[in-house]
């Protein structure tokens, strides 16, 4: 019996790892299956908030990657598909309870999501990997259907 579901928005958190580059893919793809708009939620890893708090790090690089990720995505879109998309700091050094996975919960129910699609972490990958932590506590905590690739 297939299940009827109305999906308006999809949820994608990406950090610029080839995982979350994937994440985006599915994304596109649902999307176009249900005729639902995209959102990217970039979510900014502790090192890049810290460095663009301090200086480190330059807002312009980071606003490079983020577009050439978006431009990918847009490239693309299926016809009547829209995208877009917004960047959060994961962690907060004044609110200890500000990590990925609730960063990504809020935004979901923020932006009124009805899919969320998060990357997981793979054995070979980093062991700081943020969002693939993420993953495990948007798959226990959403509310919407979750899709972890």
């Amino acid at each position: 019996v297939p299940m009827d579901v109305d999906i308006d928005l999809v949820l994608a958190p990406v950090d610029g790892s080839d995982r979350s580059e994937l994440a985006a893919e599915y994304a596109i793809a649902v999307a176009d299956r249900y005729g639902a708009d995209i959102h990217l939620l970039y979510v900014l890893d502790q090192k890049v908030a810290r460095g663009l708090e301090v200086g480190d790090v330059a807002a312009t690089s980071i606003a490079e990657q983020q577009g050439a990720l978006t431009d990918r995505v847009r490239e693309q879109l299926p016809e009547g598909v829209d995208l877009s998309m917004s960047s959060v700091p994961g962690f907060s050094q004044s609110r200890l309870s500000q990590t990925p996975g609730n960063v990504i919960l809020d935004a979901a129910e923020e932006l009124d999501a009805d899919f969320l699609i998060v990357p997981r972490k793979q054995p070979s990958e980093e062991p700081d990997e943020m969002l693939g932590k993420a993953a495990l506590y948007v798959l226990e905590y959403a509310s919407q259907p979750v899709l972890s690739v």
